[in-house]
């Protein structure tokens, strides 16, 4: 036989089969003992720790803030979680950062919209950006709570 796979020898029906070799598990990093952290490679960050999963995911909802009259608590609510957390867990850094760009290019398109309400294209706009803000947000807070990273579309990074 010219190839060396491994085989796997079954009892009566025909010739030996195949064996796929199994996948490795992500191994986690020196630098990542014992944090719950797993680099699942290239830069994705995925946790298992249910503190920093919480964080991370806090990091996206403050930014509901806004929503009970705090003055750019969209921007607030995540600075403020990213600035006291970002030192202990990755993820809360990354989503921090992440939310927080998101919520200043977000505030940058409705100071435009609300412009160009002069025009009447501005309402249509307006709507369209409270509707897209509400679904994205929701999206990376379960994201953020599976662990996992998000990325908003149409985010200016500010802050890397």
């Amino acid at each position: 036989m010219a190839d060396e796979t491994p085989v796997d020898p079954l009892p009566g029906d025909g010739p030996p089969q195949a064996v796929p070799p199994a996948a490795a598990p992500p191994t986690p990093s020196i630098g990542d003992m014992g944090t719950g952290m797993v680099h699942a490679g290239g830069d994705a960050i995925v946790s298992t720790d249910s503190s920093e999963k919480t964080f991370a995911m806090l990091a996206h909802l403050t930014s509901f803030s806004a929503l009970i009259g705090v003055p750019l608590g969209n921007i607030l609510g995540p600075l403020i979680i990213w600035l006291i957390k970002k030192d202990e867990f990755p993820l809360v850094d990354d989503q921090g950062k992440e939310s927080l760009n998101f919520q200043i290019s977000f505030t940058i398109y409705a100071i435009v919209s609300a412009i160009l309400i002069l025009v009447v294209v501005g309402i249509f706009m307006l709507v369209a950006l409270g509707i897209f803000w509400l679904v994205v947000v929701i999206v990376a807070s379960v994201r953020a709570n599976e662990g996992k990273q998000y990325r908003y579309p149409m985010t200016i990074r500010f802050i890397s």
